[in-house]
């Protein structure tokens, strides 16, 4: 029965739970290193010219990397991006050259908070969104 097996050095049954990693598909790995670097503004962490680039997002490691098979040339998941102050990030990226697809706008009434998002696409077509979790 699936779900049932213990870790052996635990004894506590087996999940996932913790995402390392997020490979986002790049087309063109220079323009899309300076984007998430300098209009971003991702704390870039290393590369390997010409095929990778690293970048930390809250303990998460974000790669960009052109598809290396066909099956993989498509447009990634959509990340969202943690932010405090929806408007302000709008804005600056704005300012950055970001072009977003919508306006910061209320998506849910949660019971103790409001959850906004902006939707944008990044150097490569890549959909993301800004998302807050704002206190009523």
């Amino acid at each position: 029965m699936h779900g049932s097996e213990t870790t052996p050095a635990t004894g506590v049954p087996f999940g996932l739970d913790r995402i390392r990693q997020l490979w986002v598909t790049a087309h063109d790995l220079g323009r899309a290193t300076a984007y998430y670097r300098d209009v971003l503004g991702i704390r870039f962490l290393f590369e390997v010219p010409g095929k990778m680039a690293f970048f930390d997002c809250g303990g998460i490691r974000l790669m960009l990397a052109p598809p290396d098979k066909p099956e993989y040339d498509h447009a990634s998941s959509i990340l969202y991006f943690q932010v405090q102050d929806i408007a302000a990030a709008h804005a600056t990226l704005t300012g950055r050259g970001v072009a977003f697809e919508t306006e910061p706008h209320k998506v849910a009434e949660m019971p103790d908070h409001d959850l906004w998002l902006a939707d944008f696409h990044d150097s490569e077509g890549n959909l993301h969104a800004l998302l807050s979790e704002v206190r009523r």
